[in-house]
């Protein structure tokens, strides 16, 4: 008859055996494990009974028949007297077979926690603000659904008064200050913030009215809610510096100082690049930059090429080659006086002084056959589709190269050949002598760009920045940080894995912790990691 044994062993486990008598002697059958804890006893006994009940469950040599039970040589017990009181029969313990409670993915959580300390993120000492955080960063949602996902994590989520106040106290208490610092920290011991990049992007509402800050502005998606705009600052690699919130009808010109002078004082920077695109290009902007000591590279429109172009297209006509860089100056301003800085009768290019040229800046522009390719074709569609509207076989808003005045409309010959003149220049406007930084490393730092846009697209999609539900100022901004500080970890965790933050939530999220009940006991076991996940944790955790 086989039996269940359980067995002290050395280590002060209890291990658990199925065992059967043979020719008088007892022979394990099958050795089951050791118990270091209750309910890992609870499931080592649950799982022994399976295999008695149900021996095709696992492989038990059981090919001896039972021996035939002996008769007893002890004297049995005599009859009770009539008014004998009955011994207490002992009561019998049997364990209950253990079942799943609940499952989690804890792992995940522990791993995304451990990130958000490295960067410095505890020191704002909330924990409600560390899971809204965690997250939305695992899956962005609403406020209300926040518990969800955070049970899903195996968290016991704040109940949602909690959630709102703590949304509260980000804003009285300055945490994304606390963030800012500790991004800056970890950008300056990690990297190099002597170059950081700017751009914006607008966040709308599903609002019908505007109020003090959304409000209906410019917008490239041609929306007509009330928006808000978002500026970023971030490093080389990408990685958030900075995050600031304007009014949804605030010029995106006028947005860049502001947050770049918060952060400059925010950490007593002196001596910085700031890159930023040709949206940011205006007067106002590169003088206020300069008159900080700031350093600046913004990209420069076409319609000032053919200014700072004037001497090459004179003395070259419009010949480039593959690759060709020209360091020239550009006027800060277009009035008579800035355009006769660069004098077309000299033949070579003048070299930007601070000190010499106060009414310019320096321009570079550089030629690229495969950026022509590009322009040329876009150049022919809008030429091929201005000639369809003036020959009335397409009626559409005035394209590029439609010239409108008395008469029909007609082709705008002489726009469209300066068009094709330029085709494949991009220009750099900066203040950076060439004696600091040669022309070709100007260009690539603003190729840097894409970073920042990088950022934005994560924002956006990832972590669905888009705050929806939000209707006041504090509530929005509060939203805003725990946005910017959730790109932080996201960043960081693409930098360290090489891998997308969604891919990385899709393959640790199904890693599920088992919670057991065994009788009065609970216990929860980690489940087991594929190496390949392994190395993906190890790389979360390896600073």
């Amino acid at each position: 008859m086989a039996f269940i044994r359980r067995v002290p062993t050395k280590s002060g486990a209890t291990a658990v055996q199925i065992a059967e008598y043979a020719q008088g002697r007892q022979r394990i059958v099958k050795h089951l494990g050791s118990a270091h804890t209750e309910a890992e006893l609870g499931v080592l006994l649950a799982r022994a009974r399976e295999l008695l009940e149900n021996p095709a469950q696992g492989t038990l040599e059981l090919d001896v028949e039972p021996a035939p039970v002996a008769a007893s040589l002890v004297r049995p017990a005599p009859e009770p007297a009539l008014f004998d009181t009955p011994a207490p029969a002992s009561p019998k313990v049997r364990d209950a077979s253990g079942r799943v409670v609940g499952t989690d993915s804890r792992v995940l959580f522990e791993a995304l926690t451990a990130v958000y300390a490295q960067l410095g993120f505890d020191v704002v000492g909330d924990e409600v603000f560390a899971d809204l955080v965690i997250a939305r960063v695992v899956e962005p949602t609403s406020l209300l659904d926040v518990a969800r996902v955070l049970g899903d994590l195996g968290q016991e989520a704040a109940s949602y008064k909690t959630m709102g106040r703590t949304l509260a106290r980000a804003q009285e208490r300055g945490y994304r200050d606390l963030v800012a610092g500790a991004c800056f920290e970890h950008a300056v011991s990690t990297g190099d913030v002597s170059l950081i990049m700017y751009d914006v992007t607008t966040l709308y509402f599903e609002a019908e009215k505007e109020d003090d800050l959304r409000k209906v502005g410019y917008s490239k998606e041609r929306r007509v809610d009330p928006q808000i705009v978002v500026g970023l600052l971030v490093d080389r690699g990408g990685f958030p510096l900075e995050i600031g919130c304007f009014e949804g009808d605030k010029a995106e010109t006028a947005t860049i100082v502001p947050i770049v002078k918060a952060f400059q004082a925010r950490h007593s920077v002196a001596d910085m690049v700031v890159v930023a695109d040709a949206g940011m290009l205006s007067a106002d902007n590169l003088k206020e930059l300069d008159a900080a000591n700031l350093r600046f590279i913004v990209g420069s429109r076409m319609t000032k090429a053919p200014i700072d172009l004037a001497s090459h297209f004179r003395w070259h006509g419009d010949a480039f080659t593959d690759g060709q860089v020209i360091d020239t100056i550009t006027p800060r301003v277009s009035t008579t006086r800035a355009r006769a800085v660069n004098d077309v009768k000299k033949r070579a290019e003048p070299v930007w002084d601070p000190a010499e040229h106060e009414v310019s800046w320096r321009a570079v522009w550089a030629y690229s056959a495969k950026r022509a390719a590009r322009d040329t074709k876009t150049l022919t569609l809008q030429e091929n589709k201005a000639k369809a509207v003036v020959a009335g076989e397409k009626a559409a808003r005035t394209p590029r190269f439609v010239k409108k005045g008395q008469g029909a409309p007609r082709l705008d010959e002489a726009a469209l050949a300066r068009a094709r003149r330029l085709v494949g220049l991009k220009g750099y406007v900066t203040n950076i002598p060439a004696s600091i930084m040669p022309a070709r490393e100007v260009i690539s730092s603003y190729h840097d760009l894409w970073q920042v846009e990088t950022s934005f697209r994560m924002s956006k999609t990832d972590l669905r920045a888009r705050p929806l539900f939000a209707r006041k100022r504090d509530a929005i901004e509060a939203h805003l940080t725990i946005v910017f500080t959730a790109l932080a970890i996201s960043r960081e965790i693409q930098n360290r894995t090489g891998l997308a933050i969604r891919n990385v939530i899709r393959q640790l999220r199904p890693l599920r912790s088992a919670t057991i009940a065994i009788n009065a006991s609970r216990q929860t076991f980690p489940p087991q990691i594929p190496a390949d996940k392994q190395a993906l944790l190890d790389a979360l955790h390896h600073r």
